[in-house]
């Protein structure tokens, strides 16, 4: 079982001040920062996904890679550009969620074709065109004709795909995306797509489904799935079903989920093999815009949050470095939460002595909780976050270390 990383240009910088939260003046960002399998060992994914959407925007707008990354990005090549070791494989798509509002994707096939092998993949996946609906008894529910027709469009587009790619002679492997409403529909496309010619099918559409969905999809799948078949999961992170995915057929999937949790998830953004915590938020005075309007406004003291802030870290590091008390800390962090949210705001500050006192930081074995301790576990910018999100991938990838597939 395969796990792949998307990505986002998601990088942190190594010689970050925590002390002073502040970079280095010799940082250049493209040259020094680094990715999630440059930061930790071992690699916390099998490869990384990269979509064309995020690289190149849609019509809905433009990428997230600037100007002079995406030049750089075709000019090196994804293993380059990435730094990725020679055990990391590659796969690229076209982002339907980018574009889910159109009529149509907005790529046609030889670009997309062009996309992946002057990026130089390992593997691609045909344009396709998401449908977010689904039916459990397909023959009871008529379905929506907009569904209908964005399966015959996949379909469609992953045939003139297959043959652009053995036309032009494409080096990476084409992989044929399955789109689907119940079970039923996606059994009708991966039944299609094998009669095409593919031998690998993404999944795609099912984030929104639960896991019993997803077997149930699965199960369906087994009456027409060629035995070498493989299925790889768009966008899907479900650990505790693994082991029943595998029994049929999917050998990779790919999902963002443990990564976004670390600063998108309210509460539980700090991950262990067993349990997950808060992680304890500091925001900064200068750079959280909440804050910055409460000083605007006048509701709150510029120099009284800086203070405040300041106590807050100070009794947080002498806590890391068994200084100070969890009752001081709490103290200080009630304080600074008292001044940012108000009385009406919920307090998370039950949360945050489950985390102080457990500490979960001093046991990971991680290279990131080990070098920065306790920063880790403070939420405040996105070089302590994002290494957090780094730390998440390292439990997953323990996890499915520890699954048993056969």
């Amino acid at each position: 079982m395969k796990f792949y990383f998307p990505d986002s240009q998601d990088l942190v910088s190594p010689t970050y001040d925590f002390v002073n939260d502040e970079y280095s003046p010799y940082r250049v960002r493209q040259r020094d920062d680094v990715y999630a399998h440059q930061a930790v060992t071992p690699i916390p994914y099998d490869g990384i996904l990269v979509s064309k959407a995020v690289v190149d925007g849609s019509m809905k707008g433009a990428g997230k890679y600037s100007t002079p990354q995406r030049e750089r990005l075709y000019r090196l090549g994804v293993r380059n550009f990435f730094r990725l070791p020679e055990t990391c494989s590659t796969i690229g798509d076209c982002g339907a969620f980018n574009y889910i509002d159109e009529e149509r994707p907005p790529y046609e096939v030889d670009e997309v074709i062009d996309f992946y092998g002057r990026c130089g993949f390992d593997a691609g996946i045909s344009i396709d065109h998401i449908i977010f609906g689904y039916i459990p008894q397909e023959s009871d529910t008529e379905p929506e004709a907009a569904w209908v027709e964005r399966q015959q469009i996949s379909l469609e587009l992953a045939e003139d795909f297959l043959a652009a790619t053995k036309k032009n002679g494409a080096r990476f492997e084409p992989v044929g995306a399955a789109q689907g409403w119940g079970p039923d529909s996606y059994a009708h496309s991966v039944a299609q797509l094998q009669k095409i010619g593919y031998r690998r099918i993404a999944l795609g559409g099912m984030v929104p489904l639960k896991s019993h969905e997803i077997l149930a999809c699965l199960r369906a799948i087994d009456e027409v799935r060629n035995h070498d078949t493989e299925l790889h999961l768009l966008g899907i992170n479900r650990v505790d079903s693994m082991e029943q995915f595998a029994r049929h057929g999917v050998t990779s999937f790919d999902s963002t989920s443990v990564f976004r949790q670390a600063f998108m998830d309210d509460r539980n953004n700090y991950h262990t093999a067993t349990d997950a915590y808060t992680a304890i938020r500091v925001p900064q005075v200068d750079g959280n815009p909440a804050l910055k309007r409460l000083i605007l406004s006048g509701s709150v003291s510029q120099a009284e949050a800086i203070t405040a802030e300041r106590a807050c870290l100070r009794a947080l590091r002498e806590f890391d470095g068994e200084e100070t008390s969890l009752e001081d800390v709490l103290t200080a962090l009630q304080a600074y939460e008292s001044l940012v949210l108000g009385p009406k705001k919920k307090s998370y500050l039950a949360l945050y002595e489950r985390t102080l006192s457990d500490a979960p930081w001093r046991a990971c074995p991680c290279a990131l909780c080990e070098k920065h301790g306790i920063e880790i576990a403070i939420f405040r910018g996105s070089e302590r976050n994002k290494r957090r999100g780094f730390h998440n991938l390292t439990v997953l990838e323990a996890k499915m270390r520890s699954l048993t597939f056969g």
